[in-house]
């Protein structure tokens, strides 16, 4: 009984251990911490005034004078020049292109002009290329046939050349009819128009052209351009298209109209 002073005093002695921990613990200090927030402090209780702040302290009737610091002002916006060397190539060689179609297409209009064939053979350019649009009737194939004509070999020679000489685009040959429904050889206007293509690709193969450039393709009666209600126009829709598709700029697919 005359030992229970023990027990308080043991309680006093891990308590006072405690708190000496405690204070060594924060007497360790991060002294990269502590650096900073002194910095800090002191900056903030140092009496200096925010930037833009010194307007509130003046007069009220001087505060018109003073003008706010204007902003840094927007840099102008000026178009860019195209210096890189591969933008310049792809602008250079679509002006080439662009060229190169528009001879061929002189060169085609010379040649329709000088043999009459200007009902018959037209040359446009464009978004797609260049379109060389030829009639069928009394020029390429006799009606509901698609084996070439003899008075088609000058036409499709003179073609051949030019597709040759001015340019090395790719070619795709497009077979056109009319909406008549056909009887014969053929079980539709889809295999005759396709026929009618590959017979001027075989030709155009033939006569040196480079198999890879050409393409044939048959469209029947899905792409007219002129009405099925007349003769004369079912004559302008009977028709095979060579277009020169462009390699550079802008393009359209093959199966597009032709301008």
């Amino acid at each position: 009984m005359d030992e229970r002073w023990l027990l308080t005093y043991s309680d006093m002695i891990t308590l006072l251990m405690a708190l000496f921990i405690v204070l060594w613990a924060m007497a360790t200090v991060n002294t990269d911490k502590y650096e900073a927030l002194s910095a800090s402090l002191k900056e903030a209780f140092s009496g200096k005034i925010l930037p833009g702040g010194q307007a509130a302290l003046q007069p009220g009737s001087s505060s018109g004078k003073e003008q706010a610091s204007p902003e840094p002002p927007i840099p102008s916006i000026v178009p860019t020049t195209k210096t890189e060397q591969g933008d310049g190539k792809r602008s250079d060689a679509a002006q080439k292109e662009a060229e190169d179609l528009e001879r061929l297409k002189r060169e085609i209009d010379a040649y329709t002009r000088a043999h009459g064939l200007q009902n018959e053979v037209q040359a446009t350019v464009a978004r797609r290329g260049l379109v060389v649009t030829v009639l069928t009737d009394r020029v390429l194939f006799d009606s509901g046939s698609a084996e070439l004509k003899p008075r088609s070999h000058r036409l499709l020679d003179a073609l051949t050349r030019m597709l040759k000489t001015t340019v090395r685009n790719p070619i795709v040959v497009e077979g056109n009819t009319d909406n008549v429904p056909i009887s014969g050889r053929f079980p539709s206007n889809w295999e005759l128009s396709t026929a009618r293509s590959t017979a001027v690709v075989r030709y155009m193969i033939r006569h040196g052209i480079n198999p890879d450039r050409l393409t044939a393709a048959g469209y029947a009666d899905r792409n007219p351009v002129a009405t099925n209600a007349t003769e004369a126009g079912r004559r302008r829709n009977r028709r095979v298209e060579l277009v020169v598709m462009r390699t550079s700029g802008q393009g359209g697919q093959a199966g597009s109209q032709g301008g």
